[in-house]
């Protein structure tokens, strides 16, 4: 019998095409690049769908996300340079949540 991977992932990277849509997880090392080096993620995982079981799933997180903040009475906020490295605007993120 296969057992099923658990993972920890702390970045992820998506490629959409007219056929779907690919989703590459990976985790940072833990000793940072050298002044002027590059980051070399470790992939863990890779999952491919469909655009509409992407969307489908995106729709699914918000909800459970928001309906997580209430019951607990918390607010999941992101820091403002992570939302500008994505090129997430306050008014993108704002849109997203109401």
């Amino acid at each position: 019998m296969n057992e099923i991977p658990d993972v920890y992932c702390d970045q992820f990277q998506i490629n959409l095409s007219p056929y779907g849509a690919t989703l590459n997880f990976s985790i940072s090392p833990a000793i940072p690049p050298p002044p002027g080096g590059v980051v070399q993620a470790e992939r863990k995982a890779t999952v491919r769908m469909s655009l509409q079981h992407l969307k489908l799933m995106a729709f699914i997180l918000q909800r459970q996300l928001k309906a997580y903040e209430r019951a607990h009475g918390v607010r999941i906020d992101l820091p403002a340079e992570v939302l500008n490295g994505t090129q997430i605007g306050p008014e993108d993120w704002a849109a997203f949540w109401s």
